[in-house]
């Protein structure tokens, strides 16, 4: 008689081709762990061009001072509606480390610079739903799943700080638009050595000559050199400069306004806007004949073009099921915003929170 052996095996988790499937957790430990944490020096590059970063305080620093409400959808007989509801706890403090307007304000700035941004869910409410969340700089997360910088879906395969971490407990956000430092390279580089010239023609407090030698003996380069080194520094410090018969002082007819090139910063700024996607107005560049009429147009034209796309990448990514229950969400408060009302955060009692009430 044959004897058989029953032999079961395990189910294998398939990856992507060349990686391995995530194992651990390891990840999780580097996080809050502040002094490693950076936020990439593309994007302080960028920064540092003012009109990017008056368009990031704009869209990033409004979003921040909004309010995120609860609702549930409901049928009303002819169509869905949003019913408001009792929040849950952490939508008052998403992290009990800093205010809502730091990491919302964070959040959309890693949406806009990147197209992308991570929150960690540090703890759960016992029906398994998060209660608190902790914001993973962007330059620190990676993806083994997927390549190039346009996600095509939230990733199963994540590594923070080069080591892995549990996707299951990562919100991540995908914008929309894609990110700004991959879509405006050109841009910034010709905003930066624009300002290098500019910054050099205002090292100079009077406008530019030429030296031209007209008899005697012709001098080397290396005395011309001198010569026009040592006229500067006359000029400079005496505002009057001598020069012999020989020498020949022309004043070049170069006005300020085109030693500074402003013409030119005022085309590339209203080129970053179009990037940034805010009215150039918002950004105190002359728009002709463009204008408008009150602050409230102002900033429906800033929700418009440059705030909605960020916000509602953001009000569906916490509304989905990984974050709250099924047929209820989260939306900013946005009439308040419109309407210019004071956004003043309302404390929120754990007994009128919806765990409580559950």
């Amino acid at each position: 008689m044959a004897l058989f052996k029953r032999t079961t095996t395990q189910p294998v988790t398939k990856a992507a081709a060349g990686i391995s499937p995530i194992t651990s957790n390891q990840g999780a430990s580097q996080i809050g762990n502040f002094y490693s944490y950076i936020e990439g020096d593309i994007r302080q590059r960028a920064m540092s061009v003012p009109t990017i970063a008056r368009g990031r305080d704009l869209i990033c620093g409004t979003i921040g001072s909004l309010q995120l409400e609860a609702f549930r959808w409901m049928w009303n007989g002819d169509s869905m509606e949003q019913v408001p509801q009792a929040p849950r706890s952490w939508l008052g403090r998403i992290d009990k480390g800093v205010p809502n307007s730091v990491i919302l304000s964070w959040t959309a700035d890693d949406l806009l610079f990147y197209g992308s941004a991570y929150w960690y869910c540090t703890d759960r409410t016992s029906d398994g739903f998060p209660s608190n969340f902790t914001r993973l700089p962007y330059s620190m997360v990676s993806m083994q799943d997927q390549t190039g910088v346009i996600k095509f879906g939230p990733s199963k395969q994540l590594l923070f700080n080069g080591l892995p971490i549990d996707y299951r407990d990562v919100i991540q956000f995908i914008s929309p638009n894609q990110g700004l430092i991959y879509t405006t390279v050109k841009a910034i580089d010709t905003a930066l050595k624009l300002e290098q010239a500019r910054f050099r023609n205002a090292m100079s407090s009077i406008p530019s000559v030429v030296l031209k030698q007209t008899g005697g003996e012709p001098l080397s380069a290396q005395e011309l050199s001198d010569l026009s080194a040592a006229f500067d520094v006359a000029r400079m410090q005496n505002q009057t400069a001598a020069v012999n018969e020989y020498i020949d002082v022309k004043e070049s007819f170069a006005t300020p306004d085109k030693m500074l090139l402003i013409e030119a910063a005022d085309y590339q700024a209203k080129d970053l806007c179009r990037a940034i996607g805010i009215p150039s107005y918002l950004a105190s560049i002359a728009t002709g004949s463009y204008s408008y009429t009150n602050s409230a147009s102002a900033r429906e034209d800033l929700y418009i073009f440059g705030m909605k796309p960020i916000m509602t990448c953001i009000e569906e990514t916490l509304s989905a099921d990984n974050v709250l229950p099924h047929g209820t969400g989260v939306k900013f408060n946005i009439d308040a915003y419109l309407a210019a009302q004071e956004l003043t955060p309302q404390p929120m009692p754990r007994e009128n929170t919806q765990e409580a009430l559950a």
